[in-house]
């Protein structure tokens, strides 16, 4: 067996033996919810009936009654769907990344980091469905037999690669997401009292696929792992640069340019992250998961916050030197307009929230502090929605024509589907944590006697 150094910190608190792991990681599926876990449902699920309420009146009345005027005819609606797509891409990104590199602090992430992505992906998928005003003809994007007389799927839209490509990831990362479930799956059925409960004994027995535990199928699995986050790096590069190709196509003063699609995949990565961040955090807290959620779990995300958010700042600064060394005048007044003209706040929170605050991560106490550090993922989230604000509006209304200037401003609409939004995320996540086990709980146990708290005390012995 592999010996760690006794530097390192360990990843599994507690006199944790395998029956421990499995008992805490199935108490949440088997046990009731405490009071925290009602509490943030609660809200939730408030959030979400707003949610519902504000599209039911945008699809019922148009999309009129958004902020929307003649000039900025993109506003929070593609914000909010390029900063929950970003948010999704990472997910997947993170999970398969740290599985290539073999990465032992990843098995208590990696779960909640693959849900994330499933989840916000639906969230995102939602928007342009909206946008479009009447949805119940959005199967005219498909490319199906053309039955529309003169109408014609347009393959040379990004709009139509995002619909392509974001299906694509969508199915990769559930499919990646389901494997990486199975032994779970099969550990709660054969839990499962089937006199009590036949009816969940039955599901979970379907949904493990007849796991057995053998050697035979953990060496199918590693492999099907393999392959999958083998797929699954790449496309998410490939598939947030096409969604960054919905605005660099154009001609537009603060879109046209060539530096959005390793600017938008930094993006994705530094906002998956801190929301991954924010979900951890919030799980050890509801699901009692401090054992397993370390602190030292949580300074490597940090880390990682601080890294991308410097990407993030170079990719800030190549664009306004960029809009200087053009010598386009259109270009310059477009930038010159974000950090000094009508909506300067909403440019120097961006600045602020995504590359001055990661910062104070240089500082380990910091890094390592719960409080700030949740406070910190937030920021950054802000921060990224911010980012995606400033490009669209900022870059849309001042047009070419002074008189076609204009401001945007949301309505309630606006802010209730926004809102709303997070509400639906966090009802579909939290619900997951109490019918899947939210830490791979099979892997877990492969690192127990290396990187478990009692096996360094004895080694130190």
């Amino acid at each position: 067996m592999h010996k760690e150094s006794h530097i390192r910190e360990p990843l599994i608190l507690g006199n944790k033996t395998y029956h421990d792991i499995t008992v805490d990681i199935a108490r949440p599926v088997e046990g009731k919810a405490n009071k925290l876990w009602w509490f943030v449902f609660g809200v939730s699920l408030l959030l979400f009936f707003w949610w519902i309420l504000c599209v039911g009146y945008t699809v019922g009345t148009g999309i009129g009654v958004w902020g929307l005027n003649k000039t900025v005819g993109w506003a929070w609606d593609i914000t909010n769907f390029v900063w929950w797509v970003g948010i999704g891409h990472a997910g997947t990104l993170i999970s398969a990344v740290l599985l290539l590199f073999r990465q032992k602090w990843r098995l208590s992430v990696i779960r909640s980091a693959e849900a994330m992505t499933i989840f916000a992906v639906i969230q995102a998928a939602m928007f342009p469905g909206i946008h479009m005003g009447r949805p119940w003809l959005g199967y005219w994007v498909f490319p199906i037999p053309n039955n529309f007389g003169s109408l014609w799927v347009n393959f040379n839209s990004p709009l139509l690669w995002d619909v392509f490509a974001i299906s694509t990831y969508f199915s990769v990362s559930l499919v990646f997401w389901y494997v990486g479930l199975i032994p779970d799956f099969a550990m709660i059925r054969d839990r499962v009292n089937e006199k009590i409960w036949p009816l969940r004994k039955k599901v979970y027995s379907i949904l493990s696929f007849g796991w057995s535990g053998r050697a035979k199928d953990w060496q199918r699995f590693e492999e099907v792992s393999l392959v999958l986050a083998g797929l699954a790096t790449p496309l998410v590069f490939s598939v947030h640069s096409i969604v960054s190709f919905d605005f660099a196509t154009s001609v537009i003063p603060g879109w046209h340019t060539t530096i959005f699609p390793p600017y938008f995949v930094a993006g994705a990565v530094f906002s998956g992250f801190a929301m991954v961040q924010t979900l951890l955090l919030v799980m050890r807290k509801v699901v009692s998961l401090e054992a397993y959620i370390t602190v030292k779990h949580i300074e490597y995300m940090n880390i990682i916050i601080m890294l991308t958010g410097n990407l993030v700042g170079i990719a800030y600064l190549t664009e306004l030197f960029m809009a200087w060394y053009s010598g386009v005048e259109f270009e310059q007044y477009a930038f010159l307009n974000r950090f000094s003209g009508p909506y300067w706040w909403a440019y120097w929170s961006m600045m602020t929230c995504n590359v001055i605050s990661p910062q104070l991560m240089w500082f380990k106490k910091l890094r390592r502090n719960i409080v700030f550090t949740f406070i910190l993922a937030l920021f950054v989230n802000i921060g990224m929605w911010f980012e995606r604000f400033v490009i669209i509006v900022t870059s849309l209304h001042r047009d070419y024509l002074p008189s076609s200037w204009t401001m945007f401003s949301p309505t309630w609409v606006d802010v209730g589907i926004f809102i709303g939004s997070i509400g639906f995320f966090f009802v579909i996540f939290l619900l997951y944590s109490r019918t899947f086990p939210v830490i791979a709980q099979a892997e877990l146990k492969t690192i127990l006697k290396s990187s478990g708290d009692q096996y360094k005390k004895q080694k130190d012995e």
